[in-house]
């Protein structure tokens, strides 16, 4: 799965990734210190609240606290005795007021509550705060969340008991944690957007890199990368563009030879072609066991002739052949083109595209459609048609054929050089026109495809950046 992200999306998940890391550690850390903090406070604060109102409540009760005698004398205190004339409930109700939600109080073994019920207290509470230690529990009462504290009152077997609310502990709780969740994500995008960022100035050169090596791949060999004074990266641009100043004097070298190779070859086969066709001239006279054997020389002959044009033509545009460029209208260069190369009218003109005209190298143009229809007349049962519209990128030609048309695999590979498709039928040519067709149609800055021809066939579709006059 991750082969399938792109570089800079790795660089982006790695940001987001390492931001969502630490944001959820300092988030846990948060939380954990926080709410333990609260937590203790809020029991705090609860127990110092139940503790004074106990003492307040001993103190209606029993009046001051007598005080006992030296510790040395080891005479225990005086158990406090109730005050004559006191009302237990009158005391608990003259209790400061607090946010305890209960007050309960058991004393003499009875149960004196003002709000609760004893009921809802758990029995271990009741018992340890009646043996004389401060207790507390977390319970729920009808559905809320409260803190329940007990106090010894001063007498043995007496205690006080209240429960202090928690929701508002547990929303702020809540809050805290739907606030720290939200931050994690919120650092987290952050971070991603930091990924981004950083990748676009760390990759800058890579893409810078890319478009250089796709410009030499397209042809244009003498695309260089700009100077890096970075030490990790300059080394790459060095290199880089040693090895395409190699590659552009290898293919020079190699465009000269093969021009070289053609011109030579041109006089002899002229002189081939001139004799064969005076041999052809006397067909008649020669005898009925020769005759076969002279028309396929004729036919390899030919071949010859179209491979030395073709390699001439090759040539010539890898060894950075400029051309020239011209005001040219379309329909009119597309239909002396096409139907001279097919011997007959095939071209049909759109309204709409008559009036259109392009900045063109009209040898490169020519040779373009020449080829396209000589493809399709030689190697795909004849020509069924040339089209003109506007469209695309301004005008779309399409050159449908009779054959049995180019496999999906294969479409590509026909405009290789010496590139033909082994399951399209077209495995006599010598498999450089196409090949010149691609490169004059990129040369106009155009695109060009093969796609099924409603009916059967192949149709080559070329698109170039032609405008109205």
């Amino acid at each position: 799965m991750l082969g399938r992200v792109t570089l800079r999306g790795r660089v982006m998940l790695a940001y987001g990734l390492l931001a969502l890391g630490l944001s959820t550690v300092l988030s846990i850390v948060t939380w954990t210190v926080v709410s333990d903090y609260l937590v203790q406070q809020r029991e705090a604060a609860a127990e110092t609240i139940t503790a004074d109102n106990g003492a307040a409540l001993r103190y209606g009760l029993f009046g001051p606290p007598e005080p006992c005698r030296p510790s040395h004398e080891r005479v225990e205190c005086e158990t406090p005795t109730l005050q004559p004339g006191v009302s237990v409930m009158e005391v608990m109700n003259s209790l400061p007021s607090t946010d305890a939600a209960a007050t309960m109080l058991y004393l003499q073994d009875h149960w004196y509550a003002m709000t609760g019920k004893p009921s809802d207290l758990p029995p271990d509470l009741i018992q340890g705060a009646i043996s004389g230690k401060v207790v507390q529990r977390r319970i729920e009462v009808g559905g809320q969340p409260v803190l329940a504290v007990g106090v010894p009152i001063g007498r043995q077997g007496d205690a006080f008991f209240e429960w202090h609310p928690l929701s508002s502990l547990d929303a702020t709780l809540q809050r805290m944690k739907f606030t720290l969740i939200a931050a994690a994500i919120a650092t987290a995008l952050v971070g991603l957007a930091v990924g981004r960022l950083a990748s676009t100035l760390a990759l800058r050169p890579l893409a810078e890199l890319t478009r250089v090596a796709d410009a030499v791949a397209r042809g244009k060999l003498d695309a260089r990368l700009p100077a890096e004074n970075d030490k990790d990266l300059g080394g790459l641009a060095r290199s880089f563009n040693q090895t395409a100043a190699d590659l552009e004097r290898r293919v020079a070298a190699d465009a000269r030879f093969a021009g070289d190779v053609s011109h030579e070859l041109r006089t002899p086969l002229m002189t081939m072609l001139n004799s064969m066709q005076l041999i052809q001239n006397h067909r008649a006279e020669l005898p009925d066991a020769v005759r076969e054997p002279v028309e396929l020389l004729g036919d390899d002959l030919d071949r010859f002739r179209r491979l030395v044009i073709d390699l001439l033509e090759i040539s010539r545009d890898d060894g950075g052949d400029r051309g020239s460029r011209e005001i040219v209208r379309i329909a009119d260069l597309v239909r002396a083109a096409a139907d001279a190369a097919a011997g007959r009218e095939v071209t049909v003109v759109a309204p709409d595209a008559e009036a259109l005209t392009l900045q063109a190298d009209k040898r490169r143009l020519e040779r373009v459609i020449a080829n396209l229809v000589e493809n399709a007349e030689d190697h795909a049962g004849g020509c069924k048609g040339v089209g003109v519209e506007a469209g695309g990128l301004g005008v779309v030609i399409t050159v449908d054929d009779a054959g049995p048309g180019i496999a999906a695999e294969d479409r590509s590979r026909v405009f290789e050089r010496f590139g033909r498709g082994e399951t399209s039928g077209r495995g006599r040519g010598v498999g450089l026109g196409l090949a010149i067709v691609a490169r004059h149609v990129q040369w106009h800055h155009g695109t060009i495809q093969v796609t099924d021809r409603p009916g059967g066939g192949a149709r080559f579709v070329v698109e170039l950046p032609a405008k109205i006059s």
